[in-house]
């Protein structure tokens, strides 16, 4: 049986207001550099401040990426999710998923980027990730019932299907590196507005973290702001992250429950 990942670091960082008041501002405005993140504590000093982000990003709560000279902070929702589905859900159902609320990653630089990134720590060896990630088999438990069809060779098809056999999503591998990294672009086939725009990109990246655990993190960026892409992105990738940790950890599909 598959040890449980420990939440005690979500928990912890939760607990203190000030660090709340950071997510909070995270989810009002992703993207966010340091200089306005203090802003939310005009009490505290930037070495104040600078430690809370450290321990929310050591609890998977935030992740950060560079833009030119700035550190920009983005809100993980992902160990959110798993808060709510594994203990939240027991008491107060109608409000996990209000609790695990998609964030919109914005990069803030010269222009405007729509960016989400989606992290989980996984019990999974990199090679049974990327299993799951690229077996049709597999995929139809955790990505909303539909199975990946590709040989993952850079300049194939993908295609994700129902099981009626309709493409629902479709786009080609872009970078292949077995068992680390995945790039492919991505056209959402079952809206038509979203199909007549652009692909976008979608980048699988697994780190091995030793113990047995590896990080996934998922990217969907390269999609035009307050697109009909973007609207489908902000509904679909904690759900999709979550169940493919509750899969390869528990052998068994995330149930969500719906009030």
């Amino acid at each position: 049986m598959a040890r449980e990942i420990d939440l005690a670091p979500v928990f912890r960082a939760l607990a203190d207001p000030a660090r709340r008041a950071l997510l909070d501002a995270l989810s009002s405005q992703d993207g966010q550099p340091l200089r306005l993140l203090e802003q939310r504590l005009p009490q505290m000093t930037r070495f104040g401040v600078m430690k809370h982000l450290r321990v929310l990003e050591a609890a998977g709560l935030l992740t950060t990426s560079r833009a030119g000279r700035e550190k920009l902070h983005y809100l993980n929702a992902v160990p959110i999710q798993l808060v709510a589905d594994r203990w939240i859900s027991r008491y107060a159902r109608p409000f996990a998923h209000a609790l695990a609320a998609l964030s919109t990653l914005e990069e803030e630089t010269m222009h405007h980027v729509p960016r989400h990134v989606h992290q989980a720590v996984v019990r999974a060896s990199a090679e049974r990730v990327w299993e799951a990630v690229t077996c049709g088999e597999q995929t139809r438990r955790y990505y909303y019932g539909t199975a990946v069809e590709s040989d993952f060779v850079p300049g194939s098809p993908i295609v994700y299907r129902s099981d009626d056999g309709t493409a629902e999503i479709d786009g080609a591998i872009i970078e292949a590196a077995a068992p680390h990294r995945l790039v492919l672009s991505c056209r959402f086939l079952f809206d038509d507005d979203a199909a007549a725009e652009r692909p976008s990109r979608v980048t699988w990246e697994v780190a091995d973290q030793g113990d047995g655990l590896c990080l996934v993190t998922v990217t969907h960026d390269d999609f035009d702001a307050a697109s009909a892409t973007e609207r489908i992105v902000e509904g679909g990738w904690t759900l999709i992250v979550s169940g493919l940790k509750t899969l390869l950890e528990t052998g068994e599909p995330l149930v969500v429950r719906v009030a």
